[in-house]
C-alpha cells in the first residue's frame, strides 16, 4: 500500500483507529491507579486526532461498570468532546439505511449528520459484557453517550432467539466497507444460535464481493467451557477482517484463519485489570488502512499504560538455597522473594527511562509455588517494604500450591469465606459459573443440587453479583420448584421417594445445555416485575421475584425523533449524504417493537450473597454429572506479520446500495475472497467437528 501521506491515496483510503476493552472507571477510587484508565483513553483519542482518522472503532467494554460513576462519565464525555468535535470535514458517507443500523436509538442516524452537532471524528462502538444494556428500558452507558451525540452505538440485538446483523455501509472514494457488529451476548446463548442456524448476516445484493467486510465481536475467543466461547469457524467465510474484543491479551497482529480464510486481530485491553500473564503483554491500539480489498494494520504502542511485570518461582526447584527441613527456611525464602521483586523493579526502571508518559510506580506480581513441604509467610509484612515503590503493595505475592492428589478435592470441600477473603485482584479473575460448579462438586452429597443445574444456578448468582438482583437466587429456586411440581403432577408419578427422585433427575438432565436454562432465569425475573405491578397484597407462600426484568434490549413505544435536515457547516461531502430506504430483507430488522415501561417499587430486602446462596442449598439434595463436549481444535498461527495485505478487487460501479439480502453462505470461489492462498492444500481431509454444523448452515 502507498504511504499514508500520499494525497491521491487518501481519497480512497479509510483510516480507522481500533481499540477494545478500555474499561473506564476501573479502580477509580484507588489512590495510585485511580486515573489510569482516563489518562490512557485521552492518549487513544489523541492518537485518533493526530493520525487524522476517518473514525474510531471500539470493540466493547468502554466502561468497566454497568452503572459508571459520575466521575467516570464526566471524564469520558470530556475527552470525547475534546477530540471528537471540530470543523474538520468528514469525507466518507453512509449508504445503508441508518434507521435499521441504529433502530434502538431515539436519533437513528450517525452523529456527524446531525445539523445541531459539529463532529470531526465519529466513534462507532458495540457494547461489551461490562457495559451491556440492562433494566426495563434496555439501556446502557453507551446509550447515554449516543443520546448526547458523542458516539454511534451499533450491533444491538433485538431478540434472544435469533440474530440478524445488518451492516453499516460506508464509502470513501472507490473504497466501500460493510461494517458488521455484535454487542456482547451470553456465550452459551450465542453458541446455540450459531448451532441452530439462527444467526444471519445480511449482505449488499449488488456487487457483494466489492465490499471490504469488517466484523466487530465481543465474546470469549478462547475456550472456557463446552459452549462458553465462540469458535472462529462459526463466523461467515465472506468476512475479510474480524476485530475481536473481550480478550485482554494483546494479539493485535492479524492472524489468518486457514479454514475460513479471514484475518483476526485482537487488540486486547488498554488497562491492566488482572495480574495475570496475558496482561503483561505490551498494550497496543491499531491504525487500520483499507483501500479497496487491501488492508494494512499499524501497531501503535500505548505510552501511558502502567508497567506490569510478573514472574513465577517454584521453591522446590532451588534445593541449593533452602529446604523445608532447615530451621530458618522462612527467612531465606523471604530474602529470595525480595531479591526477585527487586530485579523486576530494576527492569521496570530501565524501561521507563526516557518515557515521561509512563506512570512511575509499576505493577509487580510474584507467584510462588510452595508445594513440597514449604510454608507461607506474612505477605503484608513483606509488602510493606515496597509500599512506596509499587502500585499494588497489597498483593505483590501470590502463593500457589499444586495438589499432589486430585482425590483430596472431594474430601477438602470448598471454603467460600477463605475464597472471598483473597485479594481483590485474584477474586476478579474468578468466574461466577466456575465458583458455583466447584462448590457443588466439592459439597457434601446432602447439599448438592437436585432441581437446578449448576449452569442455571450460576446464572442466578451472576444476576445477584453483577446486576444487583438481591433475591435472584431465591426467585429462581421458587420458580423451578413450582415448575417441577407441575411437571410431576402432569406425569402422575407414583408417590414413592425413588420414583420421584428419578423423575426429578431426568427432568433436570433434560434441560442441561438447552435454551430452557436461560429461559428459567429470564422468566423468573420478568415474573417478578409483573407480580409487583399486580398487587402488593400477596400471600406469604407466593413466589418471591426480583425487581427488574431480564437483560433484554427493549425498544421504546414512543416514536423516534424525525431525522434532521442535513446542514452545512462546511463539512465537505457530508452534506450530500442521504439515508436510503430499507428494502428486501434489511427492513425486517427495522423499528416497530413495543417498549415496556418499568414502574417504581420498594427497595428489595438487603441480603448478603452467602445468605442467598445458603438459602438455595438448603432446598437441594442431589448432585449432577459434569458436562462433556468434543475436544478443542487448535488452529496453527500461519501469519504473524504486522502488515497484512489483500489482493485488489476488480473495479465496480459506484452505485448507492441500500438493498440487502440474507447471506446464503453458499460455495464461492476463492478469488471472491481476494486472499492469497493455495487452492491445492489438504485441509479438507482433516477432521473438523464443526464441519457438520457448517454444512447445515450453508
Amino acid at each position: 500500500m502507498a504511504s499514508a501521506g500520499n494525497p491521491v491515496d487518501e481519497e480512497d483510503t479509510f483510516k480507522i483507529l481500533i481499540a477494545t476493552d478500555i474499561h473506564l472507571g476501573y479502580l477509580e477510587k484507588d489512590a495510585i491507579r485511580g486515573n489510569d484508565t482516563f489518562v490512557t483513553f485521552d492518549e487513544i483519542m489523541k492518537q485518533a486526532m493526530q493520525n487524522e482518522v476517518d473514525f474510531v472503532l471500539l470493540g466493547g467494554d468502554l466502561f468497566h461498570d454497568n452503572k459508571p460513576s459520575r466521575k467516570t462519565m464526566h471524564c469520558c464525555m470530556e475527552v470525547m468532546r475534546k477530540y471528537c468535535m471540530g470543523d474538520q470535514p468528514i469525507i466518507f458517507e453512509i449508504l445503508s439505511d441508518q434507521a435499521v443500523n441504529f433502530s434502538h436509538s431515539k436519533f437513528p442516524w450517525v452523529n456527524y449528520l446531525d445539523s445541531n452537532l459539529n463532529i470531526s471524528i465519529p466513534v462507532f462502538s458495540v457494547h461489551g459484557n461490562h457495559d451491556d444494556p440492562t433494566g426495563a428500558d434496555g439501556l446502557c452507558a453507551i446509550d447515554l453517550l449516543s443520546c448526547a451525540g458523542l458516539i454511534n452505538h451499533f450491533g444491538r440485538s433485538h431478540s434472544v432467539e435469533k440474530l440478524e446483523i445488518s451492516p453499516v455501509l460506508l464509502q470513501k472514494g472507490n473504497t466501500r466497507i460493510a461494517l458488521y457488529g455484535i454487542g456482547s451476548i451470553p456465550d452459551e446463548r450465542l453458541y446455540r444460535m450459531f448451532i441452530n442456524n439462527q444467526v444471519t448476516m445480511l449482505r449488499p445484493r449488488e456487487d457483494e464481493d466489492g465490499w471490504f467486510n469488517l466484523f466487530v465481536i465481543h465474546q470469549n475467543r478462547s475456550k472456557h467451557g463446552a459452549t462458553n466461547y465462540i469458535p472462529e469457524q462459526f463466523l461467515d467465510d465472506f468476512l475479510d477482517l474480524v476485530v475481536w474484543g473481550h480478550e485482554h491479551e494483546c494479539k493485535i497482529a492479524p492472524v489468518r484463519n486457514e479454514q475460513q480464510l479471514f484475518y483476526v486481530t485482537q487488540p486486547g485491553s488498554s488497562v491492566i485489570t488482572s495480574l495475570s500473564p496475558g496482561e503483561a503483554v505490551k498494550k497496543h491500539i491499531g491504525l487500520l488502512r483499507v483501500k479497496g480489498k487491501k488492508m494494512n494494520l499499524q501497531k501503535i504502542p500505548l505510552q501511558t499504560v502502567r508497567q506490569f511485570f510478573i514472574q513465577d518461582v517454584t521453591l522446590s526447584e532451588h534445593p541449593d538455597l533452602f529446604s523445608p527441613e532447615q530451621p530458618n527456611v522462612m527467612l531465606k525464602v523471604m530474602a529470595f522473594c525480595q531479591e526477585k521483586v527487586e530485579e523486576m523493579l530494576e527492569e521496570a526502571e530501565r524501561q521507563r527511562l526516557g518515557n515521561p508518559l509512563t506512570p512511575e510506580k509499576p505493577l509487580i506480581r510474584l507467584r510462588v509455588d510452595y508445594s513440597g513441604g514449604f510454608e507461607v509467610f506474612n505477605t503484608m509484612r513483606f509488602c510493606q517494604k515496597f509500599v512506596d515503590r509499587v502500585a499494588n503493595p497489597k498483593d505483590i505475592l501470590h502463593f500457589i500450591r499444586h495438589r499432589e492428589a486430585k482425590d483430596n478435592l472431594k474430601e477438602e470441600g470448598m471454603d467460600f469465606e477463605a475464597l472471598l477473603s483473597r485479594p481483590t485482584s485474584e477474586v476478579l479473575q474468578l468466574r461466577v459459573e466456575d465458583l458455583v460448579k466447584e462448590y457443588f462438586q466439592t459439597a457434601e452429597k446432602n447439599v448438592r443440587l437436585s432441581l437446578l443445574t449448576e449452569q442455571g444456578m450460576g446464572k442466578a448468582v451472576q444476576e445477584f453479583v453483577d446486576k444487583e438482583e438481591k433475591d435472584a437466587i431465591e426467585e429462581l429456586i421458587n420458580y423451578q420448584l413450582e415448575k417441577t411440581q407441575r411437571y410431576l403432577r402432569e406425569r402422575r408419578v407414583e408417590a414413592t421417594e425413588e420414583k420421584i427422585d428419578e423423575e426429578i433427575r431426568q427432568f433436570r438432565d433434560s434441560k442441561r445445555n438447552t435454551a430452557e436454562e436461560d429461559e428459567e432465569v429470564q422468566e423468573a425475573i420478568i415474573r417478578a416485575k409483573a407480580h409487583r405491578d399486580r398487587s402488593d397484597s400477596v400471600r406469604d407462600d407466593d413466589l418471591i421475584l426480583s425487581d427488574e426484568p431480564a437483560d433484554i434490549a427493549v425498544e421504546s413505544d414512543e416514536e423516534s425523533v424525525s431525522a434532521p435536515t442535513v446542514g452545512g457547516r462546511g463539512r465537505g461531502s457530508r452534506g450530500t449524504s442521504k439515508r436510503g430506504r430499507a428494502r428486501g430483507a434489511a427492513s425486517k430488522s427495522g423499528r416497530g417493537g413495543h417498549g415496556q415501561k418499568g414502574s417504581l417499587s420498594s427497595a428489595p430486602r438487603a441480603k448478603s450473597i452467602m445468605d442467598a446462596f445458603q438459602a438455595s442449598t438448603q432446598r437441594s439434595s442431589r448432585g449432577n454429572t459434569p458436562k462433556s463436549y468434543a475436544e478443542e481444535i487448535t488452529i496453527e498461527d500461519s501469519d504473524s506479520d504486522e502488515n497484512v495485505a489483500f489482493l485488489k478487487s476488480s473495479s465496480s460501479k459506484q452505485n448507492r446500495l441500500t438493498l440487502l439480502r440474507a447471506n446464503k453462505r453458499g460455495s464461492q470461489s476463492h478469488s471472491f475472497k481476494g486472499v492469497c492462498f493455495d487452492d491445492d492444500d489438504d485441509d479438507e481431509d482433516e477432521f473438523d467437528p464443526f464441519k457438520g454444523s457448517r454444512q447445515q448452515h450453508r
